[in-house]
C-alpha cells in the first residue's frame, strides 16, 4: 500500500485558543491540550491545568497500518502520525479532526455542563468519543491508554481491572495516600479511571504493561492481549476496540475520570459528590454516566447553541469566542457535594478551588468575579457557594466584624480560620457578600437565604457603614498589586468629616462599599442602609472624593489626581438596577478608559502594566458607549487568539498590556474567574442560558435590556 501524508495547515474554529479543554469537570479532573501543540497532536502530550504532563495515548489502525492520533511521542515500529486537519471548540466540546490514508477520525472530548442537573454536573467523569469513517471499506481498530501520571505521583500505584455491568474499566490509585492530600495540585487519594462500553459493532480487548509492549501489541495486531499484570512504574493501561469493516460513520465512546469518595473536608466532615446519592460505587457511577450520554449529548448541542447565539447577539462574534471558551473552565473549579455519611441531597453545598493563585476554598473575592456565569446559567449556584461560608460564619468561630476571605487555606480542606488568620480584605469581602446575596435574592425571588442569616448580613452592613468610606490601608481583590501606602487626602472634597483627612482610601473599595450597602438595603427593605450607600456614592462622585479635580475619572486613591483605576465594582450597580452611581458617573469612567489604554489593553490601574480579563468585562458591561465596550472585548479576544508561544495555558485572566511584554499572560491560569466574561450577557437577565432548578429548563422568564428586566422586582 502506498502511503501519502501531504497536508495543509489545520483549520481552527472559532479561533486557536491558548489551550483546549479536553476533560474539565472539577479541580482534579482538568485535562488540557496546549493550542500550538494541536498541529502535532499525534505526538503531543495533554496536561493537567497546572502544566503536569498526563499520558493519554490514542491510536488507530487502518487496514493493518497503525497511526498515532494523540499523545504518542514515541511510536511503535511502523506507526505513522495521522494528519491533523482541524480543531474546534464549543462550550462543552473540543473536537480534533485527523486523516489517515483513506480514513478520517474525529476525537470529540465532551465535558457536560448542565448546571441545573446536579447529578450530571457532579459526575467526576468526561467523555471521549472517537468517530471513524472511510472513503472505501476498511478494517479499523481504535486504541486508548493512560497511566499513573493521572494519580499525581509515580511509584506507588495500584491498578484494578474490572468488567461489570457492561463496563470495562481500569482504576489506578495510590497506596497509602493521605485523604485530602495533593501533589502539584493533583489529588492523591482518589481513583483515576479509564473505561469503555463497546459499541454494538465493536470487539473490545484490554491490556496493561509497559507502553512499548502494550502499544506495540496493538500496532502489530489491532487487538490487545487481555493481560493485567501487577502495575509497575511507567506502565500504561489500555482498552482497544475493533470496529470491523468501516465505511459509514462508526464510533466508540470512552470515559476518563478521577473519583474521590471523600471529596471535601468541610469543618471536619466528609462531603462527597452529589452523584453518589444515586450511585455510591464508582463503577456503577461510570455505567450510569455512559447511559446518560444519550441525554447529555443532545442537551449539550442545545446548550452550546444557546451560549453562542446569545453571546453573539449581546456583543458579537469576538465576545462569543471568549464566552464559549470560558464555560468549562469556570465550572471546572467546582465540586457539587452532599454529606458523605448520609448522602442527603438536602445538604448540598458547592465548593470552589481558587485555582492557580493560592488554592483557597470558597474565596469570596473569587466567587465575586465568577458570579456572572452563575447568574446567567443558574443563580442557585450563588447561594450554594455562599452557604458553606455562611454556615461557618454562623458558628461564631470567625470573630472579626468583617467577612472572612475564604474558608480554608488549601483545597479541599474547608476547615475555616478559627485562629483568625486569613488573607484579610475587610471591605472587599464584606461588600462582596452583600452584593452576591442580593444578586441571588433578586434573581430567584427566594428570600429564605437572606432571612436565615439576617443578623449576620446586618452586622456586616453595619461594618460597611462604619468603615466603608474611611478606609484603612488594606488589600483588595487584586492583592497582587498590594495595599496602598498611607496618603494624605487633599482639601478639595470639602464635605468630609475631619477624621477622614489622614487616611488611606482605595476608591474602588469605597465604590464596592457603597453598592454593598444599597444592595443590602434593597435585600432587607431597610431604606436607611440604602441612604448611607447613596450618600457615600454622592461623596465619591458628586462631591469629588473619589475623582480627580477635573472629574474625568475615578482615582485609585482619594485625592491623587495622577492615579486611576479600572472601576469594575460599578458593574453590580447596573446589573442589579441599584442606581447607586449615576449615568453621569458611568459615562465619565467610560470616556476615561480609551485614554489610558496601552498597546494590548487597559491596565488594572495606574500602578501596573497588566490587566484582568474579568474586570475588563465588568467594565465593558457598564460602558455607556458601544465603542468602549467593544474595545475591552476586542482586547481580550486578541490576547486569547494571537497564539503567542508563551501563552499556551488554560485561559489566563491576567496578562501584560504594556511594553515589550504586551499580550503575554502573567502567571494565572485555569481560574474560575473567567465566569466574569459573562458580565455583558448577564445584563439580559438571570437564567438566560440553561435551566433554573435541578433539571428544569427556564420557560417564560422576563428577559432583555440593561438591568431592570429581571425575574421580578423585589
Amino acid at each position: 500500500m502506498q502511503l501519502s501524508f501531504a497536508s495543509t495547515a489545520p483549520t481552527y474554529a472559532p479561533i486557536q485558543p491558548p489551550s483546549y479543554p479536553l476533560a474539565v469537570r472539577n479541580p482534579y479532573l482538568s485535562v488540557w491540550m496546549p493550542g500550538l501543540d494541536v498541529a502535532d497532536l499525534p505526538s503531543s502530550t495533554p496536561q493537567f491545568w497546572a502544566g503536569n504532563n498526563l499520558t493519554w495515548g490514542i491510536m488507530a489502525r487502518v487496514e493493518g497500518t497503525p497511526y498515532s492520533l494523540m499523545g504518542v511521542p514515541v511510536v511503535p515500529d511502523g506507526t505513522f502520525p495521522a494528519v491533523v486537519t482541524g480543531a474546534e471548540y464549543t462550550s462543552t466540546h473540543t473536537i480534533f479532526n485527523l486523516t489517515a490514508e483513506n480514513a478520517s477520525f474525529s476525537l470529540d472530548f465532551f465535558s457536560p455542563v448542565s448546571p441545573s442537573n446536579y447529578v450530571r454536573q457532579s459526575y467526576p467523569f468526561s467523555y471521549l468519543t472517537i468517530n471513524a469513517e472511510a472513503s472505501i471499506a476498511s478494517s479499523i481498530q481504535i486504541y486508548v491508554d493512560f497511566d499513573e501520571t493521572w494519580t499525581g505521583q509515580t511509584g506507588a500505584t495500584v491498578s484494578n481491572f474490572t468488567t461489570t455491568e457492561g463496563v470495562t474499566a481500569f482504576d489506578l490509585s495510590v497506596t497509602g495516600a493521605y485523604t485530602y492530600s495533593e501533589n502539584g495540585d493533583q489529588a492523591l487519594w482518589g481513583n483515576a479511571i479509564l473505561a469503555c462500553v463497546p459499541s454494538p459493532k465493536s470487539n473490545l480487548s484490554s491490556q496493561s504493561g509497559s507502553s512499548a509492549t502494550v502499544r506495540g501489541q496493538f500496532a502489530a495486531n489491532g487487538t490487545l492481549a487481555n493481560l493485567q499484570p501487577i502495575y509497575s512504574p511507567g506502565d500504561v493501561a489500555a482498552i482497544a476496540n475493533d470496529l470491523g469493516i468501516v465505511m459509514a460513520s462508526t464510533s466508540v465512546t470512552y470515559v476518563v475520570g478521577y473519583a474521590r469518595e471523600e471529596a471535601v473536608n468541610y469543618l471536619g466532615n466528609a462531603y462527597t459528590g452529589y452523584y453518589r446519592s444515586l450511585y455510591a460505587d464508582p463503577i456503577a457511577a461510570v455505567s450510569a454516566f455512559f447511559a446518560d450520554l444519550a441525554l447529555a449529548y443532545p442537551e449539550s448541542l442545545t446548550f452550546d447553541a444557546s451560549v453562542l447565539s446569545k453571546s453573539m447577539a449581546s456583543a458579537g462574534s469576538n465576545y462569543s469566542d471568549i464566552t464559549t471558551l470560558s464555560v468549562r473552565q469556570a465550572f471546572g473549579a467546582l465540586d457539587i457535594t452532599i454529606p458523605n455519611d448520609s448522602l442527603d441531597t438536602d445538604g448540598i453545598l458547592v465548593f470552589l478551588k481558587e485555582i492557580s493563585s493560592d488554592g483557597n476554598v470558597n474565596t469570596m473575592d473569587v466567587i465575586y468575579p465568577t458570579f456572572p456565569i452563575l447568574y446567567v446559567m443558574d443563580p442557585e449556584y450563588i447561594r450554594l457557594l455562599l452557604e458553606p461560608v455562611m454556615q461557618y460564619l454562623a458558628t461564631g468561630s470567625w470573630q472579626q466584624p468583617y467577612v472572612i476571605h475564604d474558608i480554608g487555606d488549601t483545597y479541599p480542606n474547608a476547615t475555616g480560620h478559627n485562629d483568625q488568620n486569613d488573607e484579610s480584605q475587610p471591605i472587599e469581602e464584606t461588600g462582596n457578600l452583600l452584593i452576591l446575596a442580593y444578586a441571588y435574592t433578586r434573581a430567584t425571588a427566594n428570600t429564605t437565604f437572606s432571612s436565615t442569616y439576617a443578623p449576620l448580613f446586618q452586622s456586616y452592613a453595619d461594618y460597611l457603614v462604619a468603615n466603608g468610606l474611611n478606609i484603612s490601608s488594606q488589600l483588595s481583590t487584586d492583592d497582587g498589586a498590594g495595599a496602598l501606602p498611607n496618603q494624605v487626602a487633599p482639601p478639595h472634597p470639602q464635605n468630609l468629616p475631619t477624621q477622614q483627612a489622614n487616611t488611606t482610601n482605595q476608591t474602588n473599595l469605597a465604590i464596592k462599599a457603597a453598592i454593598g450597602l444599597t444592595a443590602y438595603g434593597a435585600m432587607s427593605g431597610m431604606a436607611n442602609y440604602t441612604a448611607v450607600g447613596l450618600n457615600y456614592s454622592n461623596q465619591l462622585y458628586e462631591g469629588g472624593l473619589g475623582t480627580d479635580t477635573n472629574r474625568t475619572h475615578f482615582t485609585l486613591e482619594y485625592g491623587n489626581d495622577t492615579t486611576w483605576t479600572t472601576a469594575f465594582n460599578l458593574f453590580p450597580s447596573v446589573l442589579l438596577n441599584l442606581s447607586t452611581f449615576s449615568e453621569e458617573a458611568l459615562a465619565m469612567q467610560t470616556a476615561w478608559y480609551p485614554t489610558v489604554r496601552a498597546q494590548a489593553g487597559v491596565p488594572l490601574d495606574s500602578r501596573v502594566d497588566w490587566g484582568k480579563t474579568d474586570w475588563m468585562h465588568f467594565a465593558a458591561a457598564y460602558a455607556t458607549d458601544v465603542g468602549t465596550k467593544d474595545m475591552f472585548i476586542d482586547d481580550v479576544h486578541a490576547f486569547v487568539s494571537e497564539g503567542l508561544p508563551g501563552n499556551q495555558v488554560p485561559f489566563s485572566d491576567r496578562y501584560f498590556v504594556a511594553n515589550e511584554t504586551g499580550g503575554a499572560y502573567d502567571g494565572y491560569r485555569a481560574r474560575p474567574v473567567v465566569g466574569g466574561h459573562f458580565a455583558v450577557l448577564a445584563l439580559e437577565g438571570p437564567a438566560t442560558v440553561g435551566g433554573a432548578g435541578n433539571g428544569e429548563d427556564v420557560e417564560g422568564s422576563e428577559r432583555g435590556c440593561r438591568g431592570p428586566c429581571l425575574y421580578q422586582q423585589l
